[in-house]
């Protein structure tokens, strides 16, 4: 059994974390979050300690590694840009570090973890599921398969309705998340690089507070995509079901299913973590680097290879005004 500490206990992910950790059968023993709103805590180890202050939380770590009983993993699943800091803090402690995506905001930080990490002796890790979806998996299998020279043309559409609150929080702020891309897109990038190549070319349409679009050439895609968390980029038949939330694949013209199997991918990714299989600092580079271009690019407007919801009506949110 090995013991972890988890670092942002009240975020929307860090349910999955602490059900992977029940799941392959170990212990949380110790939580940070500046917010106590962790009552989930309950449901998967109520014994665990809990710290609303970070100066507490090292201090305990510390005496536990101090009384031969250290942590073996810190997890973490706080905001975007404090993964930095909060993966050398793992280190560190002596453990092996888990990290939601994205690792870092930019691609040249990974040049100093990579250092940290050969000097700890311990390993980062971060969690890009996708790569364990079944679905993904048998579409890369085609891909790898498939004729010299083919290139496949993609359509890439998520749409993750968000409410007020995501501008009065860290993930609308640029500078803590990263924007759009980065917040609900990087685990795309990530798969689609995963199958189809390294990036070849990352033009950019459109990049506003509450959506971006662009064209991503891969080795083996030309890809035009579309993220969005305005509920009005809604297919109107998506709408008026009532769901906020629509994602689709499309490869020449044919859509991919795969809307389910998403349950236990972190339980999958900390399986093959813990079999010393999980993905590090290489794989997490090219999505990394494809989504600082995005929001370091000046968008080039409705030209060329734009996805086709990149029309859709801009609207200026009254936050922003």
């Amino acid at each position: 059994m090995k013991k972890f500490a988890l670092i942002g206990a009240a975020g929307f992910v860090a349910p999955r974390h602490m059900k992977a950790i029940l799941d392959t059968g170990n212990q949380l023993v110790a939580a940070l979050d500046r917010a106590d709103s962790v009552g989930i805590i309950d449901s998967y180890f109520p014994q665990a300690d809990f710290f609303t202050e970070f100066e507490r939380f090292d201090r305990h770590l510390d005496k536990l590694r101090r009384q031969g009983t250290p942590v073996h993993y810190v997890s973490i699943c706080s905001p975007n840009y404090l993964h930095d800091s909060h993966i050398r803090f793992g280190l560190r402690q002596g453990a092996h570090v888990i990290c939601e995506k994205p690792l870092v905001l930019n691609p040249w930080n990974l040049e100093a973890l990579q250092s940290i990490e050969a000097e700890s002796g311990h390993h980062i890790y971060s969690i890009l599921q996708l790569r364990l979806h079944p679905v993904i998996q048998a579409l890369r299998q085609r891909v790898l398969a498939s004729p010299l020279g083919q290139v496949f043309d993609l359509d890439l559409t998520y749409i993750a309705s968000r409410g007020n609150w995501y501008y009065t929080s860290w993930k609308g702020d640029l500078s803590k998340s990263g924007g759009i891309a980065t917040n609900i897109g990087i685990h795309f990038f990530d798969m689609l690089t995963w199958v189809y190549g390294q990036p070849v070319q990352n033009l950019v349409h459109l990049h506003t507070h509450d959506r971006a679009a662009g064209y991503l050439e891969l080795e083996k895609a030309r890809v035009r995509w579309f993220l969005s968390i305005n509920p009005a980029t809604l297919p109107p038949a998506v709408a008026a079901t009532g769901q906020r939330t629509f994602r689709s694949l499309t490869i020449s013209g044919e859509e991919l299913e795969f809307s389910e199997g998403f349950t236990d991918l972190h339980t999958r990714s900390y399986e093959e973590i813990l079999a010393g299989n999980g993905f590090g600092l290489a794989q997490a580079r090219a999505a990394i680097q494809i989504v600082q271009q995005i929001r370091q690019a000046t968008p080039m407007g409705l030209v060329g290879e734009y996805h086709p919801f990149a029309a859709k009506p801009l609207s200026q949110h009254p936050f922003l005004l």
